[in-house]
């Protein structure tokens, strides 16, 4: 259990702290509801389940060998997550707009293409994986750990989105606002990473 904690520990605090991913989902929830951001949810979920995947065969070795396609990948990220954002710039959380709504498939591409994903799957596998009696174990708790963390700690901030719109009338400044701070982490997730 000992070499079990830290993991764990690790992984709550890197899953449920203010990144795009999350920022992105309470947007969302204050935009849409919790139960309209379930496929979102999952799709976070399994795009992380994808690139733990990746990682776990080897891709972070090739982005060590080519950094100028680790690069890329945060530029089209960041294109990508400001674009998903953008589309809720006008939806009112009263009147609803599902044309706006995220689903499973904008999700799948959100950790993938998310530069602190990638960060936080290289850490977990290379400094707490190392420390686990068999390697086949790297490969198993490791992703379903994140995916248990993202599952209980996404839904917690798209819950909150969704509670804070709830209790301030359905604002479309508040819609607006959000959208603003996750264009912000979004733009120094970029900064960071390049």
């Amino acid at each position: 259990m000992e070499q079990y904690l830290p993991l764990w520990a690790f992984i709550v605090l890197m899953v449920g702290t203010p990144g795009p991913a999350n920022l992105l989902i309470m947007s969302a929830g204050a935009q849409h509801g919790y139960r309209d951001c379930v496929p979102f949810g999952l799709g976070l979920i399994g795009g992380k389940l994808l690139l733990n995947l990746a990682m776990a065969i080897g891709l972070g070795a090739l982005l060590t060998l080519y950094p100028l396609l680790g690069s890329v990948f945060a530029y089209l990220s960041a294109f990508y997550m400001s674009w998903l954002d953008l589309r809720g710039w006008n939806v009112s959380p009263v009147t609803g707009g599902s044309t706006a709504k995220p689903g499973f498939y904008q999700g799948l591409l959100v950790h993938p293409l998310n530069p602190n994903a990638w960060v936080m799957t290289t850490l977990a596998f290379s400094q707490f994986g190392a420390g686990l009696d068999e390697p086949w174990q790297r490969y198993v708790v490791i992703p379903l750990s994140f995916a248990v963390a993202q599952g209980l700690l996404h839904s917690a901030w798209c819950v909150s989105g969704s509670a804070l719109s709830a209790s301030l009338g359905g604002s479309l400044v508040l819609n607006r606002s959000l959208i603003v701070v996750t264009l912000a982490t979004v733009v120094w997730a970029l900064l960071w990473a390049t």
